[in-house]
């Protein structure tokens, strides 16, 4: 990955960079460039980068207790770069590289068959120029080749290059809510909740769990100021956690779910806040907004020991804010990793199924599903909670219910009546009991034949 920052525009993206290195043990960073955006239009912050990092090289040995593969300060500081302090296509054309817009042509260029995704949290126009330069010394199937390997995931877009981008390169796979930032799948990560627990983004949590008494990572991570790391949806969808497959994000995740068609501008928010970024309606599918029906589950005195909320949520932001609080128990228990010991702190649990991950049932047919070698680190006690999460399957009108206990480690389905084949994907989320909760998931995709 490579992330694109308009750092010092907002407090935010220091948030998102705090919260990133704690998972370059898990996402291979290949850079990180300071550059403008339509909020910051004439200054880039590359100094800023580098000060977070020098907070996290004095954790690195405590987080390594915890996971390997935690990359050494000195390597991530050579990943540093900028691009140029001009707004939008103002930075794109003849003799506009950077050393941003370079650093991206070279990784494209390296031997490695991998996708690489473009994280945006400012404004693209790095990325802009590296395309035009791409298009300009490059064979058409060259230059084919190396845009197949993108895979962007913008936060609306923030300078007008973005509009550009998607004209002029029709088959980069390119993640975005454009238009006003009201229309955005990326405002669930910030967005309060009428009906829900919203503790884990309350200022209070944020200062408790991450900001104080965690070392001088957290020490860096400013108050929020207009929205808590909006930018963070950009990547979180790259954690292996189980529930996402980044290639598909139609199959929903961390950083929501979004579906490839061409949205109408009317749907777009066109008269919103943009920070005067304009509006344009768009000439060819994206992937983007995609909505989810959700009924959370909760905690049960008595009884079975999860139950139906009883009220049901609608909408594109839902495809995130569903997931909330299992990312931020996650982020607070890594932010433990950088000042506890390893027996002093929580580490995710394994789940794991009896049977492979892809099935098929006949028409009306009984299965189970199984994940009774789940197991945790820490030796903490399970939950597990089993979900059909209907609209990424092919019957999305029609949620197939768990026919037993949905908490049991092994539960009882039957597969709806059909004439035609279908694909349902079933959720595992499995959660221990340790300080803070955390969570992993395991999908299993069911094919029903007639």
């Amino acid at each position: 990955m490579l992330v694109l920052t308009d750092i010092e525009a907002d407090p935010d993206d220091a948030q998102t960079l705090v919260r990133l290195l704690l998972y370059v043990n898990e996402i291979e960073l290949e850079g990180l460039v300071a550059t403008t955006s339509v909020h910051q239009k004439t200054m880039v912050a590359p100094e800023s980068i580098h000060k977070i990092i020098d907070a996290y090289e004095e954790i690195r040995p405590n987080l390594s207790q915890h996971a390997s593969g935690y990359p050494s300060a000195k390597q991530l500081k050579s990943l540093v770069s900028q691009g140029l302090p001009l707004y939008g296509m103002a930075a794109v054309g003849a003799g506009k590289d950077s050393e941003g817009s370079e650093k991206v042509i070279e990784i494209l260029e390296q031997d490695d068959d991998r996708p690489l995704w473009i994280s945006v949290w400012g404004g693209p126009n790095t990325l802009a120029q590296a395309l035009y330069k791409l298009r300009e010394t490059k064979s058409e199937s060259e230059l084919n080749r190396l845009v197949s390997k993108i895979r962007v995931y913008t936060i609306s877009d923030q300078d007008d290059s973005a509009a550009w981008i998607r004209k002029n390169f029709p088959d980069l796979f390119y993640i975005v809510s454009p238009g006003g930032y009201g229309a955005a799948t990326w405002t669930g990560i910030n967005a309060v909740i009428d009906g829900i627990d919203n503790t884990t983004i309350s200022n209070g949590w944020i200062a408790e769990n991450i900001q104080q008494s965690h070392g001088p990572l957290g020490a860096q991570y400013p108050d929020v100021a207009y929205g808590m790391e909006g930018d963070t949806p950009a990547w979180l969808n790259l954690v292996p956690n189980g529930l996402s497959l980044p290639e598909r994000p139609n199959w929903g995740g961390w950083g929501g779910r979004y579906e490839l068609y061409t949205p109408e501008l009317g749907n777009m928010d066109p008269r919103g806040f943009t920070g005067g970024v304009p509006v344009e309606p768009e000439t060819r599918p994206i992937w983007t907004n995609a909505d989810d029906s959700y009924e959370p589950v909760i905690a049960s005195d008595y009884g079975r020991s999860l139950k139906p909320m009883g009220k049901t949520f609608d909408g594109y932001r839902v495809t995130l804010w569903r997931w909330r609080d299992d990312f931020q128990n996650d982020f607070a228990a890594r932010m433990d990793w950088t000042v506890k010991p390893y027996d002093e702190a929580n580490h995710p649990p394994v789940p794991a199924l009896n049977h492979p991950e892809r099935i098929s049932v006949r028409s009306g047919g009984y299965f189970h599903l199984d994940a009774r070698n789940s197991h945790d680190p820490d030796g903490d006690s399970l939950q597990f909670l089993w979900f059909n999460y209907p609209e990424v399957g092919s019957m999305p009108e029609q949620p197939v219910a768990i026919n037993s206990a949905e908490n049991m480690v092994r539960v009882h389905v039957r597969a709806p009546e059909v004439e035609e084949e279908h694909e349902l994907h079933f959720i595992l989320k499995v959660t221990d009991r340790g300080t803070p909760r955390l969570t992993r998931y395991k999908r299993v995709i069911v094919t029903v034949t007639p």
